[in-house]
């Protein structure tokens, strides 16, 4: 008789604590809650910010200086107001947007993956508000003050209230995602779909990736802003690298 193969032991950590079987129905029904509970949350924080609209304004005008804004339409700056309280709703709420999608997703992770998930979470939500201190703090300024300069002997600058927030809003959330470039890097290597030695190697295509992505996110055509993120985001990529070497175990 011949022996059997041995049965291939499952390892605890990519067991799922909750294998619970849920009809398909139940999963569209508790997606449709969620999805409701994280709209009602945007909506709530974006009228609590449309009711405290002018501080916010204030805040994001500052970076300007003395530059003097104009309304060029009736209107235009109810309009821009209601665009500030979206953005500024969609950041207060993206805790409970956030936990809706973790409680959403959680019942079908393994251990090893609930394990990740705490430090993603953490990283990417730190990472997200760095990311728009810099624009704000540099990228917001240092276009501004190009723009100023170039023009300073020629025109006064009198500026749209409009298209100022645009350029503003567009620069603050697209260097927050820009700066989760970390998380996902370290997300890849985790499951083991990336080596650090793999994005070590592919550094040069991340540099052309970060300028052209720079040139994308910044609504400004003016090279040092570009610079500048494109030399963050290649900046990142490598702490990324870092990280993933540091806390993960060699495969």
């Amino acid at each position: 008789m011949s022996a059997e193969p041995p049965t291939p032991v499952l390892d605890p950590l990519d067991e799922t604590p909750d294998d619970v079987e849920m009809p398909l129905f139940d999963h569209l029904e508790e997606l449709r809650q969620r999805i409701w509970r994280a709209i009602a949350a945007f909506a709530v924080a974006t009228v609590i910010c449309f009711i405290g609209v002018k501080p916010i304004v204030q805040f994001l005008e500052a970076p300007a200086g003395d530059v003097k804004f104009l309304q060029m339409a009736p209107g235009e700056f109810f309009f821009v107001s209601l665009k500030v309280a979206a953005y500024s709703g969609l950041i207060l709420s993206s805790p409970m947007i956030l936990y809706q999608i973790i409680a959403f997703v959680l019942p079908g992770l393994t251990r090893r993956e609930r394990r990740l998930l705490g430090p993603v979470v953490l990283g990417s939500s730190v990472l997200f508000v760095l990311g728009m201190a810099f624009a704000y703090g540099v990228l917001i300024p240092a276009a501004l003050r190009f723009f100023l300069n170039y023009g300073a002997d020629v025109v006064e600058p009198l500026w749209s209230i409009e298209r100022y927030f645009e350029f503003v809003l567009i620069l603050l959330l697209g260097t927050g995602l820009a700066f989760q470039i970390p998380v996902v890097q370290f997300v890849l290597s985790a499951l083991g779909l990336v080596s650090p030695r793999q994005m070590l190697a592919g550094w040069r295509y991340v540099v052309l990736v970060a300028v052209v992505v720079a040139a994308i996110l910044t609504p400004s055509t003016d090279p040092l802003t570009q610079i500048l993120l494109a030399g963050a985001m290649a900046g990142l990529y490598l702490s990324g690298i870092g990280l993933a070497v540091w806390f993960l175990p060699k495969r």
